[in-house]
Order: structure tokens, then sequence, then C-alpha cells
């Protein structure tokens, strides 16, 4: 059940900014990642984008670009600055927090040789099936709903 996840983690979560890609097949499929199910990381067993935590002194950019190496094998060509979530931690004493999220055009070529290194699996879903998923990080969820929105892709 997702609610024990966070309340029984032997791990601390913790929140930092991260920098994520929103990985696009050329038939508008989004490349999704199936998170490990293991204590201590958010929405574990869970379908996400690909990303991470940025470094100290890394810039975004740098940061899904290294994610993605390092997770899939995968060296980025183009990636543009889709959208900014802003979380307001000071409540909790943490600041405010980004995730920001860069759209990645993935050809097929590209995909078929991915490697994946972190989480139990990769697949490519339509929009509808993703966003149909149970079992999808609500944040993740919320920017692939934007960006079909905003390419019109049918839901």
């Amino acid at each position: 059940m997702v609610k024990d996840v966070f309340f029984s983690a032997s791990a601390r979560l913790n929140p930092a900014h991260a920098a994520v890609a929103i990985l696009v097949l050329e038939d508008e499929r989004y490349v999704m990642q199936l998170r490990d199910n293991i204590p201590g990381i958010f929405y574990p067993n869970h379908w996400g984008c690909f990303g991470g935590a940025v470094d100290p002194g890394e810039r975004p950019l740098q940061a899904v670009r290294r994610e993605l190496l390092e997770e899939l094998e995968f060296k980025a060509g183009s990636a543009s600055r889709f959208t900014r979530f802003q979380y307001d931690l000071k409540r909790l004493g943490r600041g405010k927090i980004d995730r920001i999220y860069y759209e990645v055009p993935v050809t097929r070529q590209e995909f078929k040789r991915f490697v994946l290194h972190e989480g139990k699996a990769f697949k490519a879903f339509t929009g509808r099936q993703l966003l149909g998923e149970k079992r999808v990080s609500p944040y993740d969820a919320f920017a692939i709903w934007l960006h079909c929105k905003q390419k019109r892709l049918k839901l």
C-alpha cells in the first residue's frame, strides 16, 4: 500500500532540487522508468520520469544529462526546458526546492540502445496509457499531462 511506503520507510526521505527528462519518442510516446521498490526513495514501484538530484555546483541541464547517462547510457542530443515546479518547504525547515523538467526527443534507434542501470524497467507509453496507470508519481503525471496539453496530444 502506498501510504505505508512513506510512513514506514526505514530511510529518511530527503527532498532536493531535481532535474528531470520528459523522454519523447518520435511517435509521441513517453519513455518512463519503473522505480525500484526500496525504502528511502520517493514513490517506489511507481512509473516516473528519468532524472534526479542536482549536485552542488551543477546546473539543472547538466544534471539531467548526467542522470540520463547514469541511468540509461543515453547521451541526450537536444534538451529544452519545459516547466519548473517549485515547492515551498520553509515550514519544514527546508526552504524552496525546484523540480525542473526538460523535453528530450528520443529516436527509435536510441531507444533500442538504452541500457537500464537504475529502476526495475523502462517502457514507452502514450499519454492516455500513462495517465490511466495507477502507479505514476503524481508530480511526473502532472508534468506529462501538461506536456500532452501543450502538444495537443490526444488523451
